[in-house]
């Protein structure tokens, strides 16, 4: 643990370091759009090559429109084993000291940020400072303040931002949103999400408040902030919150370990969240309206989705989420496109904004409202 504090203490001073990103003038996004878009293939580096590292990876080999072409690791021995196995040129493999050279290589369009949550910040600076597009694991940073840096510094150097909502293009998630905008669910009154999981091993970074921002809220309970969002279609306005802590031991001061928290939406619609590491089997939205209902569980697994409505059940076919999102990202990269519901650094900027007003209620005890202007 100490030599990963060691090691986002130089990342954050690299960072600090860095000069005001430059507008890339001769090299303007829509420039580059369109000589990339002659390229069917979105080029992408991973950077962070642990477990989720991995399950990407192996999603994009049957990837049609992303192709893994680069690492970047802190581990030499990872990086060995990486380019064995993905069959990746020496020319691409850089360490955290010297990514900064990507901005040299023709042949690396976007790296996917996929680090423990502190270190997403200065490195999205530092990617997009070398002009290339950022896809970034969520949260998208610790605060909202980071949030909005990272968000400006992608726009000044003219790349695009993008945050690893993998649930915003599955199927079945998507069959739910559109039976909500069609009105098959009549008025929307409700919304209930249950994230959580028993979290294992003390040390890992994940009970870090220094590496992980907080704890459960920042990693599992994020997925109930936005499926609210996406499920009922709306903004939340206000927040209140509970934390329950049972073992300050392992889940020491600002770590939280089971946050009980409810929304305000607009119309009077009301969302009853449960974000925890102590409990296991929860993995489940509903949605009830005034004419029908949506039951998915599990909801925000890496699948497959499994759920029902007041139709019947739902039965899209199972696609790795990992696959499709690197597909459906390329085409927003290299062609243009916009998702359904929004995976870019403004969406994850929103989420970060909550959190942040989630904390603030906890503290407080009191109905904070939520400013997302």
């Amino acid at each position: 643990m100490k030599s990963r504090r060691n090691f986002l203490q130089k990342l954050t001073l690299s960072a600090v370091s860095l000069p005001l990103i430059p507008r890339f003038n001769s090299i303007s996004f829509s420039g580059w759009q369109k000589s990339a878009s002659q390229d069917t293939m979105l080029r992408v580096a991973i950077m962070g090559l642990g477990s989720y590292g991995t399950r990407v990876a192996e999603a994009m080999q049957d990837s049609k429109k992303a192709k893994l072409v680069g690492v970047i690791s802190g581990t030499p021995s990872k990086i060995s084993d990486w380019q064995k196995k993905y069959d990746i040129p020496p020319k691409n493999c850089y360490n955290y000291e010297n990514f900064d050279a990507i901005k040299d290589n023709p042949d690396i369009d976007a790296v996917y940020i996929i680090t423990p949550n502190a270190l997403h910040h200065p490195q999205t600076l530092r990617v997009a400072a070398a002009g290339k597009h950022v896809i970034c694991e969520k949260p998208m940073a610790l605060n909202a303040e980071q949030g909005r840096e990272m968000v400006e510094a992608c726009k000044q150097a003219g790349v695009k931002l993008l945050v690893g909502y993998r649930m915003h293009f599955e199927a079945n998630t998507l069959e739910v949103i559109r039976m909500r905008e069609a009105g098959e669910f009549g008025e929307i009154k409700f919304f209930q999400g249950l994230s959580g999981f028993k979290i294992g091993d003390p040390s890992q970074w994940r009970l870090n408040k220094e590496l992980a921002g907080g704890g459960a809220m920042m990693d599992i309970g994020i997925y109930s902030i936005n499926g609210a969002r996406y499920m009922i279609g709306k903004e939340p306005i206000w927040v209140t919150a509970q934390e329950t802590k049972t073992d300050p031991v392992k889940f020491k001061e600002g770590v939280d370990e089971t946050i009980l928290f409810q929304f305000g939406f607009p119309e009077g619609i009301v969302a009853s969240c449960l974000s925890t590491y102590s409990m296991g089997n929860l993995d489940r939205f509903f949605l009830n309206g005034t004419q029908g209902f949506a039951e998915m569980q599990p909801s925000t697994g890496y699948g497959p989705i499994k759920g029902k409505t007041h139709k019947g059940p739902l039965e899209n076919p199972h696609i790795t989420h990992q696959t499709v999102q690197m597909d459906r990202m390329a085409e927003i990269i290299l062609e243009g496109d916009t998702a359904k519901v929004p995976v870019d650094g403004e969406e994850g900027l929103k989420d970060l904004i909550i959190i942040d007003t989630i904390y603030k209620a906890v503290a407080s005890g009191r109905k904070e409202l939520i400013d997302l202007s």
